[in-house]
């Protein structure tokens, strides 16, 4: 409710007085204080935010089976697979109506709902292709052709297929180029990723640095977006030096993109989250990559102590906690291990339940010696058996 009231540029109060309610409560709901627990109230909010109802229930509802994932993954390749031109259609009315789609699709990301994303994303690529085709390619089309395929390429990262989510940050970062520092910006934070994730550590941090040279005089001016984006750049650029194990370098990224960080702000509607936690976060993933796990899990523990922890998506929460595991397994904690997941799977269940490196995390807590009821029930859900 938070995210979707703050993309329609709606202050607490004046969300408040459009459904009848206090300003307390919306503030009391968007801390997560109260629930939305009667459907009268979910369908008032979700008028006055101009979305259905379901996008706001999409949280409650179970993610889909595992083994949906596979299926839903092959209607995205061949979403991508195909270049047939469309019968020509009037591209205006068509194109606001991809963007709010979009829209809906991101959120649904940031709240790991990527089933939810994974059911949306070949309409959402077919259709795109379609407003590229028939319509002019202005700046409009050229962002909703890059929304798609960084969120395409970013879902399948977490899936775990980075061979196909290269395909698609390509086609991002091919329709980026054609003008605007910040659209080639947001297109180069999802390469970076997906370059990371097939282990070619030295070409994110090229892609990454490269585009924050394009940004720099932006950055300069002191341009927020240009500013939030070189921040997130950085850390990408640190994280992948810390993957193939170059130290020095990984602590000079992350220490140029700190003064960036002013405050934590919420992600813009293309996913970009950049703020002092999201940096603090940076340093205890870069030292579980670079083997040093007492200071990660010592930076993890301060950084989530933070009030700007409570502020990231969901998403962003539950990744962070899959991937510290690894240095609670390393130090010989998997009880510590264990509660990560847990906290991870109510977070958004989403992370835990469809991606591949949580799978793995939990195996391994599996194997780790006795198992608590509670992560041994996460792994009856999952599909886990103890090994």
């Amino acid at each position: 409710m938070a995210e979707l009231r703050a993309r329609r540029g709606m202050s607490q109060q004046v969300f408040a007085d459009r459904i009848g309610k206090s300003k307390s409560w919306v503030d009391k709901v968007e801390r997560g204080v109260r629930t939305l627990d009667r459907l009268s109230v979910i369908d008032t909010v979700a008028g006055a935010l101009g979305v259905a109802p379901q996008l706001l229930l999409a949280g409650r509802t179970a993610p889909a089976p595992v083994t949906d994932v596979g299926a839903a993954v092959e209607r995205v390749r061949a979403a991508l697979a195909r270049h047939d031109p469309p019968a020509s259609v009037p591209a205006g009315p068509l194109l606001r109506q991809l963007d709010e789609q979009a829209g809906y699709a991101w959120a649904a990301y940031r709240n790991g709902q990527h089933p939810q994303v994974l059911r949306m994303l070949p309409d959402l690529l077919a259709d795109s292709r379609h407003a590229g085709h028939t319509g002019p390619v202005d700046p409009p089309v050229l962002d909703l052709l890059v929304r798609v395929h960084r969120l395409t390429a970013q879902t399948l990262v977490k899936l775990g297929d980075a061979h196909l989510a290269w395909l698609a940050a390509d086609r991002a970062m091919m329709t980026a180029t054609r003008g605007d520092p910040v659209r080639i910006g947001r297109a180069a934070v999802t390469l970076a990723q997906v370059l990371r994730a097939l282990r070619r550590g030295r070409l994110a941090r090229t892609a990454a640095l490269t585009a924050v040279r394009q940004l720099d005089p932006a950055a300069a001016q002191r341009d927020p977006p240009a500013l939030a984006l070189t921040g997130a750049l950085l850390i990408e650029a640190a994280l992948a030096a810390a993957g193939y194990g170059d130290a020095a370098t990984a602590h000079d990224l992350t220490e140029r993109a700190a003064p960036l960080a002013a405050a934590d702000e919420p992600p813009d509607p293309d996913g970009i989250t950049f703020g002092p936690t999201s940096v603090a976060l940076a340093r205890a993933l870069t030292a579980t990559h670079l083997g040093d796990h007492h200071r990660a899990v010592d930076l993890h523990r301060r950084a989530t102590g933070q009030d700007g922890w409570r502020q990231l998506p969901a998403e962003h929460r539950a990744a962070h906690l899959i991937d510290i595991t690894r240095s609670h397994l390393d130090l010989g904690d998997p009880d510590a291990a264990g509660r990560a997941l847990l906290t991870a799977d109510r977070t958004a269940p989403g992370e835990t339940r469809t991606r591949p490196a949580a799978r793995a995390a939990l195996t391994a807590v599996l194997r780790a010696g006795p198992t608590p009821a509670d992560v041994a029930r996460l792994a009856d859900t999952i599909g886990l058996t103890r090994p």
